[in-house]
């Protein structure tokens, strides 16, 4: 088990559509998800891609079971692996809320996102996940599958001028931001 480099925007390796995962319950498969595990803990993200530590599957990590220090005011998550992982807007209706990266440390912005979703995956042992999700869970787990198409959440801000430094922004989680 290892505590991995996150990659930063602007590294190629995050712009890459990630490969389908097609063998289960590995110990290779497990043996990722405990790096991405212990990786996403020690930065204190609220979730975290395989392609984030350079590797190009499609696998997320998000949830905690408890809150955030890097968003103290987001209701816990439960802590979930999703493996080639399908979204399903159940709602057209979007909401707008600050969004933060570990790919894209110290800066913060407003992003749209649907509101109320639908994930269906595998987990690692290869078990269906099929899930309804609303509000911060639902934001978390469409950022987190936006890694695995080679997106980061600024190509989704729509307002510039709600995109900027953490320790401008909120200057009391902004020591969490680059760990």
């Amino acid at each position: 088990m290892a505590i991995h480099d996150i990659l930063k925007m602007g590294d190629p390796r995050l712009l890459r559509v990630a490969q389908a995962v097609t063998a289960f319950d590995t110990p290779q498969l497990h043996d990722l998800v405990r790096d991405m595990q212990e990786t996403m803990a020690h930065a204190h993200g609220a979730g975290l891609a395989a392609p984030q530590i350079g590797v190009d599957l499609q696998v997320v990590i998000f949830g905690s079971g408890q809150v955030n220090p890097r968003y103290p005011d987001a209701p816990p998550i439960p802590v979930t692996v999703l493996i080639n992982p399908t979204l399903t807007a159940l709602d057209p209706l979007e909401s707008e809320d600050w969004e933060g990266c570990l790919s894209v440390p110290g800066l913060r912005a407003v992003v749209p996102r649907w509101q109320r979703i639908r994930y269906q995956g595998m987990d690692a042992h290869g078990l269906v996940i099929d899930r309804v999700a609303e509000g911060f869970h639902a934001r978390v787990v469409q950022h987190e599958c936006d890694h695995l198409i080679g997106k980061l959440y600024p190509m989704r801000v729509r307002d510039f001028s709600r995109f900027g430094y953490t320790d401008v922004l909120f200057p009391g989680i902004s020591a969490l931001e680059d760990d």
